[in-house]
């Protein structure tokens, strides 16, 4: 596999996890009022990453083997984890750092055959 190829194929799921938070802070409940706007706001841009992500995706598959691409689909799970720790002040435990671990050489196995 290219490296252009593998960049792509992990730089899209960078937008597949920026959609989900935008999404999460979207429906968030907050304890202080806030706009509707600001909630529109979020969505959107939710929308919007979600729609780069699609389109990356598709370009890959249109010319990559699937079983050489969707290995990388694993990284989603492990980005999230980080992004939600970063983002959104969630608390990470062992069990969800190994657990990363292995997906993470999950997929190096995976991609690598």
């Amino acid at each position: 596999m290219k490296p252009f190829t593998i960049f792509l194929a992990i730089f899209c799921q960078f937008f597949l996890v920026a959609g989900q938070i935008f999404f999460k802070r979207a429906m968030r409940e907050t304890p202080a009022p806030r706009s509707k706007s600001a909630a529109y706001n979020q969505l959107a841009l939710g929308i919007l990453a979600m729609s780069v992500w699609f389109f990356i995706w598709i370009g890959l598959l249109e010319n990559e083997k699937l079983s050489r691409i969707f290995p990388f689909e694993g990284l989603n799970p492990v980005l999230l984890v980080i992004a939600s720790w970063l983002l959104l002040k969630e608390r990470l435990t062992w069990n969800t750092g190994a657990g990363i671990l292995l997906i993470c050489m999950g997929i190096f196995l995976a991609s690598g055959s």
